[in-house]
């Protein structure tokens, strides 16, 4: 039988500058004040829970301070021009040309910076650390990046028990 807990928003929360890219197009720079939900599923350990709320929380706002007041890159992003130096990224779409010191960066393995794939880059860090921790119960994680009330993102990430 699988049990699942659940935590949210309030201090699972992160805020932080990016812009979208599709269809050709490129947003403006923007940015939100993200909320973060995670669910995990999995079999009850023999303390008869699933993953202690306050190590998953511990976990999970370590993770958010890594995206925390910084621009979102999509490292992986094929409509971007991406250099960088020791000192800075500059990030090119068409005419547009943004110049960012490499501290306020936080560059990710991803295509683009949508809430979709922020709810996966996230979902795989916080299996990678629930492993490292010896969860071996969990089934699935479950990770949503709300953008804004009622907007938001979700990955399932499946996990071998």
């Amino acid at each position: 039988m699988t049990h699942r807990i659940t935590i949210e928003r309030n201090t699972l929360s992160f805020s932080a500058a990016h812009f979208t890219t599709f269809g050709g197009e490129c947003e403006p720079l923007h940015g939100h004040n993200y909320a973060v939900f995670v669910e995990l599923e999995g079999d009850l350990t023999s303390d008869s829970w699933v993953f202690d709320f306050v190590e998953l929380k511990r976990i999970t706002t370590v993770l958010c301070g890594e995206l925390d007041h910084r621009f979102l890159l999509p490292t992986l992003s094929p409509a971007l021009q991406i250099s960088e130096t020791e000192s800075e990224y500059e990030v090119r779409f068409g005419d547009r040309r943004y110049v960012m010191p490499r501290a306020v960066v936080a560059a990710l393995p991803m295509d683009n910076s949508t809430a979709e794939r922020l709810a996966e880059w996230l979902a795989g860090r916080l299996a990678d650390e629930l492993r490292s921790r010896g969860a071996g119960n969990l089934r699935r994680i479950t990770v949503g990046i709300e953008e804004a009330p009622g907007q938001a993102g979700w990955y399932t990430l499946s996990l071998s028990p």
